[in-house]
């Protein structure tokens, strides 16, 4: 019985060894992605902003609760993605400052998961649109943030989410596809009372 277990022992180890072929791993394959073809859009709907958005992706009212007046998502359905979009009138100094500090604590509250935070700033002279651009890199459930201000009048702030867990190595090419499209909203955007 003895000989029988180390027979096999012997025949398993010499016929593992012996493979005539070459083993190469295969690389990690994803599911392929179909992306619309770029056109815009304005949105205007009686804001103190208008904007250019794709016409492949959804504006609607934020009708979470403690929403405000301005408030909007634009979602894009088919990569289970929402930018929250909030607007709040500049009353004096103060709010404005406090307004900028909180995009601030809200974009660097995800530094827990974050592999890095980097800020661009963004200026528009002609539409007098000046702000902060935050790329979230790593797992983090919200990899695009930024605020535009003119500084005296309005602010608005916006956030990117997906409604999945976060894994940035699978949703890289979806987060690039939808920042050219923030990148238009961005350089189009003009404020109503200016």
């Amino acid at each position: 019985m003895k000989y029988y277990f180390f027979i096999l022992f012997l025949v398993l180890a010499i016929s593992s060894c012996s493979t005539s072929e070459d083993y190469a791993p295969k690389p990690r394959g994803y599911f392929r992605i179909e992306f619309p073809k770029k056109s815009y859009q304005l949105f205007t709907n009686q804001t103190p902003y208008s904007f250019e958005y794709p016409k492949y992706a959804k504006m609607y009212l934020d009708s979470a609760n403690g929403n405000q007046p301005n408030w909007y998502n634009l979602t894009f359905p088919q990569f289970n993605a929402r930018l929250h979009i909030s607007y709040y009138p500049i009353n004096s100094k103060q709010e404005f400052d406090k307004l900028v500090e909180d995009s601030r604590k809200l974009a660097f509250k995800h530094t827990v998961k974050a592999t890095g935070i980097d800020e661009g700033l963004i200026k528009i002279p002609e539409n007098k649109v000046y702000g902060i651009f935050y790329t979230i890199e790593g797992n983090t459930a919200s990899s695009s943030q930024f605020l535009l201000t003119d500084s005296t009048k309005h602010f608005l702030r916006a956030s990117l989410y997906f409604n999945e867990k976060p894994k940035e190595d699978s949703i890289q090419p979806i987060i690039k596809f939808i920042k050219t499209d923030i990148d238009r909203m961005i350089k189009t955007l003009k404020w109503s009372n200016n």
